[in-house]
């Protein structure tokens, strides 16, 4: 399996090309911010991309914890920015090139009329995912439902629920080293494919590489994918555990064989260090099949080391470091 295009990924700078720290260093909450995107991300997203907005949809729907407001119904009000690129439609003044905020906002009615749920935040949650899965050109959406009826027997204007929800870049190590490898591999990308929420972009070649840690093991076959998500990085790892046990994984030797080996390597420019989980994956410059894949080359890494370098850069520090050593032993 190889790519079928090149990589572009290194046009979007890193958000964290400004610092240069130890992943080791990160707080937890410095990585939740940029995880959920605080002011930060806003003023980013901002700057990345153009917005078309609707404001105070009125959908006459049942949603809501009493069992009346299920039968009788009441008005909400949505408005959503939905962050996409214009720049072609406002060259071409074609329709085709943008989003059409009319089918949006028919779909948005449609969606609310026809499902119904006890929380504000529940249907907003499952309406962003329904936009974003089925609206061409969208990469975020910033989504307001507002409920002016709320029976709280007090006097209100509105209650509402505000979330912001967007597709996310992720890269993921595979590999394998018992039984049949290849089929092993390739499964888990059709898995992952096969997941709502999920695309696999493109995939690398696979190649051989000699067991880490424990040595006195079969070589593994390895290779890494780029994959774009809606889960947030836990609900991914959760995601690719899964698919690990299904695969006959068993962790228990560190290091050891093992049918299936899925890692986050990358996930947009996240730093994150937790119990479970690191991002960018803490040994990520010690293998040389995820720095050998061509759409990963260019991807510029600052948590890693005290200066920032592309995968490529360390790959060949990695192939470097190596031919020193033999020539010293």
């Amino acid at each position: 399996m190889k790519c079928n295009q090149d990589c572009k990924t290194g046009k979007r700078s890193c958000r964290t090309d400004c610092f240069a720290f130890d992943i080791v260093k990160v707080k937890k909450e410095l990585s939740y911010r940029k995880m959920y995107g605080k002011e930060e991300g806003r003023q980013k997203m901002k700057k990345d991309y153009d917005e078309i907005r609707i404001e105070d949809l009125e959908v006459f729907a049942n949603h809501g914890v009493f069992p009346e407001e299920n039968v009788l119904g009441q008005k909400f009000l949505v408005s959503a920015v939905l962050y996409t690129d214009t720049r072609r439609a406002g060259l071409t003044d074609d329709l085709s090139a943008s989003i059409h905020y009319g089918e949006v906002s028919a779909f948005i009615d449609r969606y609310l009329r026809e499902h119904t749920f006890q929380l504000l935040e529940r249907a907003a949650e499952a309406l962003a995912e329904e936009l974003l899965l089925h609206t061409a050109g969208l990469e975020k959406i910033r989504l307001e439902i507002k409920k002016p009826w709320a029976p709280v027997r007090l006097p209100l204007k509105t209650v509402s629920v505000v979330i912001e929800r967007q597709w996310h870049t992720a890269y993921i190590a595979l590999g394998s080293n018992m039984g049949d490898r290849e089929k092993y591999i390739t499964d888990a990308v059709e898995a992952l494919g096969a997941l709502k929420g999920c695309v696999v972009e493109k995939c690398s070649s696979f190649i051989e590489t000699p067991p880490y840690g424990v040595t006195d093991q079969d070589d593994f076959l390895n290779g890494c994918l780029k994959l774009r998500t809606l889960f947030y990085p836990k609900e991914l790892l959760r995601e690719l555990n899964r698919i690990e046990m299904e695969a006959g994984r068993e962790r228990i030797v560190h290091w050891g064989p093992r049918t299936l080996d899925l890692d986050i390597i990358l996930y947009d420019d996240l730093v994150y260090e937790g119990d479970e989980l690191c991002i960018p994956h803490v040994e990520m410059h010690k293998r040389d099949f995820c720095a050998a894949a061509s759409f990963l080359r260019s991807r510029r890494m600052c948590a890693i080391r005290r200066m920032a370098k592309t995968v490529a850069e360390m790959l060949e520090e990695v192939r470097e470091n190596a031919r020193k050593r033999i020539i010293k032993y």
